[in-house]
């Protein structure tokens, strides 16, 4: 099993210092990397992390992938600038040695309305990005996050079959599936599995809530082990959303969670236990 595990380390604590502590004391090698001392990896340059890069060094800790906000404004929004915001963030990702860029396929004009008539500009977008990360060596990574264009299935085998690049591929979220109403497993999963290099890892409920691995309804056991069994060999990110950490509000657009702890080292361990036990139960 190749299973590497990974996570987003700034629902530990914001101070990056803390988040390396996090890691190394969790026994992860990678960190999915999007909040740095309260600011969004969004925010920085290729020059303003190398300090950071520095720390990453000297912990023996390496980036899975920028967890980058990329894509995740209305599809009516200015895009010339966000272009050039993520051409920055093609930057960043190469002088952290991250393969990956997470990005998202843009919300409707009216957050929750029907995103299938701007199909056409959210295709001319996407393309966009990927015509920027041709010859860089990063990997455009597309999640299923609830409301944008690409939050089903369906949206997600048209984005990524109607682009077709092989440098487009797809972040897997069961939770995310859940809170749009998706069956994740077998539906959702045998529709994109042939897309699949990334895996975001939390669990959820139709009413709301976000769980540990297991305790919800996104079935996260049986993708495991249908990704096991396919030979999936790469990141499984914890991305817990069990603990207000800072930048919740600003990440979630229509989510009302539950259960939140305001421990976030109490709560990312938690979810990693969680996973932990799932994978020692698969076959």
């Amino acid at each position: 099993m190749a299973f590497i595990l990974t996570g987003f380390t700034d629902e530990i604590n914001k101070d990056f210092d803390i988040q390396m502590a996090g890691a190394k004391k969790y026994g992860l090698t990678h960190i999915e990397m999007r909040g740095i001392d309260g600011i969004s990896v969004g925010e920085f340059d290729k020059e303003k992390i190398k300090p950071y890069k520095k720390k990453l060094d000297e912990n023996g800790i390496k980036v899975s992938a920028i967890g980058s906000p990329m894509g995740k404004i209305r599809v009516n929004e200015d895009f010339d600038s966000h272009l050039v915001a993520f051409k920055n963030m093609l930057d960043v990702a190469q002088a952290v040695e991250a393969k990956y860029i997470r990005l998202f396929s843009f919300y409707p004009p009216e957050i929750g309305e029907d995103p299938t008539p701007y199909r056409d500009e959210v295709l001319r977008r996407m393309n966009e990005f990927v015509k920027a990360a041709k010859g860089t060596g990063v990997m455009l990574l597309h999640e299923n996050e609830k409301n944008i264009y690409g939050d089903i299935a369906d949206r997600c085998v048209d984005l990524v079959e109607s682009i077709g690049s092989d440098n487009l591929r797809v972040i897997f979220d069961p939770a995310n599936f859940v809170h749009c109403g998706e069956e994740t497993f077998p539906s959702a999963f045998n529709k994109l599995k042939n897309y699949i290099e990334y895996m975001h890892i939390k669990d959820a409920k139709r009413d709301g809530g976000n769980y540990p691995s297991g305790q919800g309804e996104a079935r996260v056991k049986d993708i495991l082990q249908a990704l096991k069994d396919m030979g999936y060999n790469g990141f499984l990110s914890l991305e817990p959303h069990l603990s207000r950490f800072e930048g919740l509000a600003s990440l979630e657009q229509d989510v009302k969670y539950k259960n939140l702890s305001d421990d976030g080292e109490r709560a990312f361990a938690l979810a990693l236990n969680s996973l932990k036990a799932i994978l020692s139960e698969l076959k």
